[in-house]
């Protein structure tokens, strides 16, 4: 017999290209035209929470989402994987809220929708790579944070997980309601089937915006966001070199380029 009832699903939809450029002026991540997929990493997460709706059919599994409304994708995909429900987070007031800001609104959102026993999110978002957005909603909605979960099970009260640390792994249980952090060792996430990808281009799906959140609108956006970019500056790639001719002087071009690893340090072996 399990403990869990409800299932909340922390997804995030992000650019299908690693070519994505910051504003200069705003330090905010560029997505025009860029096209995009469910957040690679938040596929275990649902993968996890739908093999436990499939073990236990009364849990309801909810996918919640923050971006603008084309986020809808993400929760819909999650919805062809095998959740029942998706939420999607979309207001301007929103933009260009950093991982904190990120946080503070889903957690609040969370709030609004119910009581959930666990919440599921992926290791870290690989438009970001800060890892920091699922820990953070664990740990402002007071839950035990559990993260690098290797390994799940849960029984009538508790929830007994594996998390990878330095070395191997170890062991730990938590009371419900709990914040779990799956990496990608945790499972292979399923391919959607065609009903399954019709349910989830048919779902309705529930919007939430900032007037719906009991949250203050200074702690949301960019004036909410204690991260900030203060100059972007991209890398240069260029390579020197020059080119010896051993057609026209053989020799010289022997020497000059014995000089050259000479000059590097570097031993040759005649």
């Amino acid at each position: 017999m399990s403990g869990l009832k409800k299932i909340a699903v922390l997804v995030k939809q992000v650019p299908a290209t690693e070519n994505v450029k910051i504003n200069p002026e705003t330090g905010v991540m560029m997505r025009e035209g860029l096209s995009v997929e469910v957040n690679p990493l938040d596929l275990h997460a649902i993968e996890e929470a739908v093999r436990l709706k499939e073990k236990f059919p009364d849990i309801l599994v909810t996918a919640v989402t923050m971006g603008p409304p084309s986020a809808d994708k993400a929760v819909r995909y999650a919805i062809a994987m095998g959740c029942d429900e998706g939420v999607v987070l979309t207001d301007r007031a929103f933009a260009g809220s950093d991982t904190l800001a990120t946080a503070r609104a889903l957690s609040a959102a969370l709030k609004k929708l119910g009581s959930f026993d666990l919440i599921l999110s992926g290791e870290r978002a690989t438009d970001g790579e800060t890892g920091q957005v699922g820990p953070s909603v664990g740990s402002l909605l007071g839950l035990p944070v559990l993260t690098y979960v290797s390994k799940l099970s849960v029984g009538a009260d508790k929830l007994d997980i594996e998390r990878a640390v330095e070395g191997g792994h170890e062991k730990l249980s938590s009371p419900f309601p709990a914040l779990a952090v799956v990496i990608k060792e945790i499972n292979s996430p399923r391919l959607c089937t065609l009903g399954g990808k019709l349910k989830g281009r048919k779902s309705d799906i529930k919007i939430l915006s900032f007037a719906d959140l009991d949250i203050p609108k200074e702690n949301v956006g960019l004036s909410g966001s204690p991260t900030k970019v203060v100059k972007v500056r991209y890398p240069q790639v260029t390579r020197k070199g020059k080119k010896l001719s051993a057609a026209e002087d053989f020799d010289g071009a022997v020497g000059e380029l014995l000089k050259v690893l000479n000059d590097n340090r570097v031993e040759v072996n005649a």
